[in-house]
């Protein structure tokens, strides 16, 4: 990474520019949220049957859609999956006790519509209401513990100042993560809430070694400004941040092309949730401190506007 040695990029005075950037893009994804009445939840949250057939031959999602409906299955929910002959079906209706029943209905409708032999049920899951209830509210409680968890870090392991910008950028890539979701059309399942938490900890990693070294910074250079020792330390870690961040896009990328369907979706999200929290971390992270320090921070005043590190107090001179 030697392209990056030495260099003195300006970030803190360009950090009105990415909070006009981060907040168009998070307009935009919660009114995709809006628009659509909330994000989408798999079977597993929302409760219900879901059957992974393959054709034989190519078919259409409207035949198979349309055979649906014309069999009494009419909130079934028909979508291509990796080719166009291989489905996933997503049916309301749960059967106690077992799938069999509902699955013996399926091949009915399927054999009358497109013959016995056209096709190949390679998966059936199903998750009663109460199950799905159980793992909404689940997931929802590890999302708020692992901010909770990173809050507590932080501040230990820092200030509270720190702990606080940290947690609302890491608040910033979930806003734009889940507004990615909703405009590509993704459903939130176990997998995408993983995804979700593994956003989480690289966002947070990332941010944290900037961190480190502005701490280090502060004590190596007192009477620099704040601003100044924040660029700098943005600046000596942008071959770790970049290296870390194009690395892990690449390999995603790799499984975006080569891991098949039942892979893309959370590839798809967590390439989204890289490429924000290397972002963030150089653009908000940082700023969001500067902006603490300035607001609730000891300082004093600095050239050009800005303030610096807070004053330090003299020492009592023994008698």
């Amino acid at each position: 990474m030697r392209f990056f040695a030495n260099v003195n990029y300006g970030f803190m005075e360009r950090r009105k520019w990415a909070y006009i950037f981060s907040a168009a893009v998070i307009l935009v994804g919660l009114g995709s949220i809006v628009a659509k009445g909330g994000v989408e939840y798999s079977v597993e949250f929302t409760g219900g049957t879901l059957l992974q057939i393959e054709f034989r031959d190519a078919v259409g999602a409207a035949a198979v859609r349309s055979a649906f409906g014309a069999a009494g299955f009419g909130d079934a929910q028909v979508q291509n999956f990796g080719s166009d002959r291989e489905f996933l079906i997503r049916l309301a209706e749960f059967v106690e006790g077992g799938d069999r029943t509902l699955a013996e209905r399926v091949r009915s409708v399927l054999a009358e519509r497109f013959g016995a032999d056209a096709y190949e049920v390679r998966r059936t899951e199903a998750i009663g209401p109460k199950v799905g209830g159980e793992l909404r509210r689940k997931a929802v409680g590890a999302v708020a513990v692992a901010f909770l968890l990173t809050l507590v870090y932080l501040a230990f392991r820092f200030e509270w100042r720190f702990g606080l910008a940290a947690i609302i950028a890491t608040l910033h890539d979930t806003l734009i993560t889940f507004g990615f979701i909703s405009m590509l059309g993704v459903e939130i399942s176990l997998t995408t809430v993983a995804a979700i938490l593994t956003i989480i900890g690289y966002s947070l990693n990332d941010t944290i070694v900037i961190f480190d070294r502005i701490r280090e910074n502060l004590r190596k250079r007192r009477r620099d400004p704040y601003i100044e020792i924040l660029n700098r330390s943005i600046n000596e870690t942008l071959p770790r941040t970049t290296l870390t961040g194009g690395t892990s896009l690449l390999t995603l990328m790799a499984l975006l092309v080569f891991g098949g369907a039942v892979i893309r979706e959370f590839a798809t999200v967590l390439a989204l949730g890289v490429a924000i929290g290397t972002f963030s971390s150089i653009f908000v992270a940082s700023p969001v401190l500067l902006e603490i320090q300035l607001r609730w921070g000891k300082l004093r005043g600095e050239r050009g506007g800005e303030r610096g590190l807070p004053e330090k107090r003299p020492t009592a001179t023994p008698v």
